[in-house]
């Protein structure tokens, strides 16, 4: 393919290492290139006009048949040379020895390279030895949510945050390469996968959610994986509301509810963005609070330093009576494990077994509980609480108080996630055997908006808490909702810079709240009395 070789960088995004192939296909549009790793690696967005599909093309330094050659030779090398205590390497140790590894091969063999080639040839070593290999610049690219790879031969797909599923450039044309590649991935995660043992479930150092299938075995298409990327930085309470999956007042009315402790089950589909969501309103748990979690694989990141994070572990062998492996640490253990540790709030990944029986009655004795399901309403997510294998008593639900409806749906011709429904379980009705249930918040699909269908009995419960009047209450809400609009406005997307804000605020609310209110106001957000300014 013809190529076109961009200057050191250039609006296009390319480099003096990188060449960016010249689209010859006429139904192929560029939409976007995107750096991954300068001056290496680059994303290119492409969409297929005959098709109207979107495609991800990944893009790193092309290697002339010496350079090939020369990389091939320094890889054997390396393969035969590394150090017996390479897995005890830190990231920067690995790369650092890497490097002199590379410099210590080209001087033996008096080989003089000039710089281009050489930070070539040092690329793919680092990327094939620390990085992820063929997939690296896909992992490395902070839009992509999901990696899958069906089997050999077929291109990789990936979840894009700007563009949602698309085909990529990607692919393991043969079974050796791909096999040997789903082996990186278990070594990665500390586990096995073989012939014997054809199924990997793991999580890698970085905390990327690894699901694999090995060869032939069960998969006839060959070797599959599917990697859920862990986000560095977690999703916020801003991100909640620039991507319309809340409003303001409904992340100000949660953030109410995170402070005071009432318990909350995210509850959707699969894909919905509930642990983004439960990510997010953490952010509002009191600084000093004492946080512990528990997940399957890592999700939760938290900025709170009292925080102890849990994770399960399987064990060997053959199960026992008890249905467990030696050495298994299941959620009803870890569940079991966090009442002892007397926390403020238990946040639990997702509840779908045993373990959810403990965390109700931990609610029920005074623990602010917090975790996600799949269910897609209350009746549906009562129902599984109640059946195998959770066997929960519906008395013991009255100690939820809050219940999130978040769903994957469509507006217009995009598809989008938007919390469906905040409601308030507020009581148990004995003689229907029903929970009396509050909606406070309703998404109108139609016209894309959030409606406050009238009360809250939450505010009710402050205000008695409080001794407030309804108009203090609604001062109250309204000044965490000029500070969400203010974080919104500013654009501030960084979670420590958030957590800090939303920490001053519970320092110093009043002086917080009128700085805020100041600045929209410079901003023409807010009027002088403090109110909404009119959209134009």
């Amino acid at each position: 393919m013809p190529s076109t070789a961009l200057g050191d960088f250039t609006e296009e995004g390319g480099s003096a290492y990188t060449y960016i192939p010249m689209l010859t296909d006429p139904d192929l549009e560029q939409i976007e290139i995107y750096p991954i790793k300068k001056p290496f690696s680059f994303m290119r967005a492409l969409l297929n006009k005959s098709t109207n599909e979107y495609m991800l093309e990944s893009i790193e330094p092309q290697l002339t048949e010496r350079e090939r050659k020369l990389l091939k030779m320094v890889k054997d090398s390396l393969d035969k040379t590394l150090a017996y205590e390479w897995d005890k390497l830190t990231a920067i140790d690995k790369q650092s020895y890497l490097e002199n590894s590379v410099e210590s091969f080209l001087k033996s063999r008096n080989l003089k390279l000039d710089k281009v080639t050489k930070e070539k040839v040092r690329y793919y070593i680092i990327r094939d030895f620390i990085g992820y290999g063929p997939i690296d610049a896909l992992m490395n690219d902070t839009y992509i949510e999901d990696i899958s790879c069906d089997g050999i031969g077929i291109p990789l797909f990936v979840y894009h945050g700007k563009y949602e599923s698309l085909k990529t450039s990607v692919s393991f044309p043969d079974e050796d390469g791909l096999n040997s590649f789903v082996i990186s991935l278990s070594q990665r995660c500390g586990k096995q996968i073989s012939v014997s043992n054809p199924i990997l479930d793991g999580t890698s150092p970085e905390g990327h959610r690894i699901q694999a299938t090995y060869s032939k075995e069960i998969t006839t298409r060959g070797s599959t994986f599917t990697i859920r990327r862990f986000k560095e930085k977690p999703f916020t309470p801003v991100e909640l509301v620039r991507y319309n999956t809340a409003s303001e007042e409904m992340v100000a009315y949660m953030w109410l509810a995170v402070e005071h402790g009432e318990s909350a089950i995210i509850a959707g589909g699969t894909a919905s963005g509930k642990t983004a969501t439960l990510n997010a309103i953490s952010l509002f748990i009191p600084p000093t609070a004492k946080i512990v979690t528990m997940e399957d694989t890592r999700e939760i990141n938290l900025p709170h330093e009292n925080w102890i994070p849990g994770a399960t572990r399987s064990g060997v062998g053959e199960r026992g009576i008890d249905g467990k492996t030696a050495g298994e640490i299941d959620m009803f253990d870890l569940v079991r494990a966090a009442l002892r540790q007397r926390p403020n709030y238990i946040i639990v990944g997702e509840v779908r077994g045993k373990e959810t029986y403990i965390m109700f009655q931990a609610m029920a004795t005074g623990h602010t509980t917090y975790s996600t399901m799949h269910a897609d309403s209350v009746k549906g997510m009562v129902n599984r609480l109640e059946n195998p294998p959770i066997n929960c008593p519906r008395i013991l639900l009255t100690a939820l108080r809050n219940v999130i409806i978040q769903t994957h749906a469509r507006v217009g011709m995009d598809m989008v996630r938007r919390i469906k429904q905040l409601i308030e379980i507020v009581g148990f009705e004995p003689e229907t055997n029903e929970l009396i249930t509050n909606t406070v918040y309703e998404w109108d699909q139609g016209k894309d908006r959030f409606i406050f269908k009238g009360h809250s009995f939450l505010f009710d419960k402050i205000m008695e808490m409080k001794n407030l009047t309804h108009e203090g209450m609604m001062d109250e809400f309204n000044r965490r909702v000029d500070i969400i609009r203010y974080m919104v406005t500013k654009n501030i997307e960084d979670h420590i810079e958030i957590w800090n804000l939303i920490k001053t605020y519970y320092k110093e609310p009043l002086e917080t709240a009128a700085m805020v209110r100041g600045e929209l106001m410079k901003m023409g957000i807010l009027n002088q009395q403090g109110e909404l300014m009119q959209e134009a």
